[in-house]
């Protein structure tokens, strides 16, 4: 039995353990002006940031349940007796929706799994479902610890405005924020699958700051040793910086060598606006999972 891992392009996963573990990437879209853009395909930084200043109408799209059907018939294709399909969370996207009409096509069983996360909080759950499929997990247990370790973990994010959040309709509860003054820099959290306000902070240094504490506190709260990503959007720079922050933070709770430091792509950044920073922390399954 071989059960193969299928994810989409907001997990935002190195390309070399993408590789190295066999797991498939079906990209979401980027559509302004009536253009579409692919994730991670046609899309560069530079095109990206003029999109953002300057495109009229700006909004992304989940992939369609034929490009996700297509994909499990080439795992098929490749010998996968059993699919785990693993995706942004339904409350930010139509994605898990399109895999589950997907599935219904596959000949063979597809598990679909609502992160309800995205970035690294969803990657790491999909690297853990990826090794355990390795070691001959079958398709119902892998499903299982992919679900339990993405909804385990925690994710922060700084913005500079909820505006770009506001116009997409990705952020709920959202009314006390809305017109506050300029200078109020919002904190926010991945709560039961969506986005919503945490805090309102003065300055970017005491948001990114409050990030550090954020995190900690997080993974103080685990139960286990904890994998911490921080995601960026054309910022690494200030990422590295808050990288290093978070590990004299976390310190010995860290379940890597290092906080990962990852870019955030061209999805993320329609619904987040520039300048956003997110911070993941993604406890470790446990021993008997």
């Amino acid at each position: 039995m071989s059960v193969a891992l299928v994810t989409d392009s907001t997990a935002y996963l190195p390309e070399d353990l993408i590789t190295e573990l066999g797991i498939s990437i079906v990209p979401l879209h980027v559509i302004a002006d009536g253009v579409e853009y692919t994730e991670g395909v046609d899309l560069t930084d530079a095109e990206l940031v003029r999109l953002l200043k300057h495109a009229r109408e700006l909004t992304t799209s989940r992939p369609s349940p034929r490009a996700l059907l297509d994909a499990y018939e080439r795992l098929i294709g490749q010998g996968a007796s059993e699919i785990v399909s693993v995706h942004l969370s339904a409350g930010l996207s139509g994605t898990c929706d399109a895999a589950s009409l997907a599935a219904r096509g596959a000949d063979v069983p597809v598990h679909v799994v609502d992160s309800q996360s995205m970035g690294m909080t969803l990657g790491h759950a999909v690297l853990t479902g990826a090794r355990l499929a390795r070691a001959g997990a079958d398709g119902q247990t892998v499903a299982a610890a992919v679900r339990e370790r993405a909804r385990a973990g925690d994710m922060f994010f700084y913005v500079h405005t909820l505006e770009f959040l506001r116009r997409g309709g990705r952020i709920g509860n959202a009314a006390a924020f809305l017109g506050s003054a300029l200078a109020v820099r919002p904190l926010l959290r991945l709560s039961d699958g969506r986005i919503e306000p945490l805090e309102k902070v003065r300055t970017t240094g005491r948001a990114l700051g409050r990030l550090v504490g954020l995190a900690g506190r997080a993974a103080d709260e685990a139960n286990a040793r904890v994998a911490v990503t921080v995601h960026h959007l054309g910022d690494e720079e200030r990422a590295q910086r808050l990288a290093g922050d978070l590990v004299d933070r976390v310190g010995d709770r860290l379940a890597e060598d290092d906080v990962w430091v990852r870019p955030m792509g061209a999805v993320a950044a329609v619904h987040l606006g520039p300048g956003a920073m997110a911070v993941s922390v993604s406890p470790e399954p446990h021993p008997a999972a």
